[in-house]
């Protein structure tokens, strides 16, 4: 079975409808989940912390998608 891994991330972004950070250096890193639901918890909890600030976001970026144990070389590898 394919290990989940799922990493809660955010920032200020320039404009709120877009998804462009002001200062992609100073990203809050909530961290990385075993499991959907524990991420979009850590997601919900870190998006309330910051709901007085328009231009606050933060994502579930699904890691596991990234690297796919069947295929002999997945495209991340490939770049390096």
């Amino acid at each position: 079975m394919t290990q989940r891994l799922h990493l809660v991330f955010g920032g200020e972004l320039v404009d709120p409808q877009g998804t462009k950070f002001k200062d992609s250096e100073n990203l809050d890193i909530v961290g990385i989940f075993p499991t959907y639901q524990k991420a979009f918890d850590a997601w919900k909890a870190a998006a309330q912390r910051t709901v007085d600030n328009a231009h606050m976001r933060y994502f579930i970026a699904h890691l596991h998608r990234l690297r796919d144990e069947e295929q002999a070389a997945s495209s991340t590898e490939e770049l390096g």
